[in-house]
């Protein structure tokens, strides 16, 4: 299969294909015309890192999920622990959102929202408000 072709297989843009193969996540096979000859195999574990990175997985979280994927001696537990791993940086991610969205439209409900130049917004994002300006 040409890059086109497992593009259109995997869901992935050639682009991101091409990433993949240079910091190594994927191998294909080089005709000896040059151009890579992905295989059935190379098409499926696109299309498991297209799913993995939906899923927010970081490259390097993808890596090691599939060198799990690909070992069949593997504990599923090795698997099940890169995941909760993950699933707590997303509650993070989500406390830090949380906590953004609360300051946000407190300030939002300071502000008059007129045609007064005096805005808590700006004065918050300028500092003033914590030097006492």
């Amino acid at each position: 299969m040409n890059i086109g072709d497992v593009s259109r297989v995997s869901g992935l843009p050639a682009k991101t294909i091409r990433y993949y193969e240079d910091i190594d996540l994927v191998q294909p096979a080089r005709g000896e015309n040059g151009y890579r000859d992905f295989s059935e195999r190379d098409a499926h574990m696109l299309a498991f890192l297209g799913r993995a990175r939906s899923l927010g997985f970081s490259i390097e979280e993808c890596r090691t999920l599939l060198s799990l994927y690909k070992d069949r001696e593997r504990a599923s537990a090795d698997v099940r622990q890169v995941a909760i791993e993950h699933l707590d940086s997303i509650a993070r991610k989500i406390e830090e959102l949380e906590a953004m969205r609360g300051t946000l439209q407190t300030l939002v409900t300071r502000c008059h929202g007129d045609d007064r130049p005096d805005c808590p917004i700006l004065d918050d994002l300028a500092g003033s408000e914590v030097q006492g300006a």
